[in-house]
């Protein structure tokens, strides 16, 4: 049902996205551009805004600019495909941004003296981080890994999400989601390790 719901998901914001990236490239606008102005906005809103409290402000910004994963990539699709450092980069920006917006969060938690949403933080990076090497690496061994409940847009997101409420008034509703997103993100590690496990296995039979 998760599956049916991302896919279904993206389906309806790759009808938005495409009008968009054709002007873009009409435009001259490579993907690389993109991908680089995507994280400058991330690192914007989370800690020119996230980690001094101003949590509406930094989750609309970070969800906008999060977005731009979607607008790159398919960007990168409608040129003749992503290079291989276009792929390297995307990559590279993703680790930053990542980094940057549980960072933002970590810290403002901290400062508010919250230590289990600053655990769940600290969690969601390392499971994060986690998320995207297993992917990595099954990929250089020649394996395949599209598999997971929580890919990094749908975790930024959720910690999104999270933040606006909160700073709506909604306390508890960010830390919430910090541990939801710390669940499926380790659920997600989990799925990829077996899928990998599965093929690994097929290989040594044939």
């Amino acid at each position: 049902m998760a599956k049916i719901f991302q896919v279904t998901a993206r389906a309806g914001m790759t009808r938005v996205v495409e009008p968009v990236a054709r002007g873009l490239l009409r435009a001259g606008v490579s993907p690389n551009a993109v991908t680089v102005t995507g994280t400058l906005g991330v690192l914007v809103g989370a800690l020119g805004f996230g980690a001094r409290g101003d949590l509406v402000a930094g989750a609309l910004i970070v969800t906008v600019f999060a977005l731009t994963d979607l607008l790159d990539g398919t960007m990168a699709r409608m040129s003749g495909g992503s290079t291989r450092f276009g792929a390297f980069l995307d990559s590279s920006m993703d680790r930053i941004a990542d980094s940057a917006v549980f960072g933002a969060v970590a810290y403002w938690l901290a400062t508010e003296g919250n230590h289990s949403g600053v655990a769940a933080a600290l969690l969601c990076l390392a499971a994060g981080g986690l998320v995207s090497y297993v992917k990595a690496r099954a990929e250089g061994l020649g394996m395949t890994c599209n598999v997971g409940i929580a890919e990094r847009t749908e975790r930024l997101l959720i910690v999104g999400v999270g933040g606006l409420l909160t700073g709506l008034g909604v306390d508890p509703a960010l830390e919430i989601a910090l541990w939801l997103l710390a669940a499926v993100s380790i659920f997600t590690v989990g799925q990829r390790m077996a899928h990998v496990y599965r093929q690994a296995q097929r290989v040594g039979q044939e």
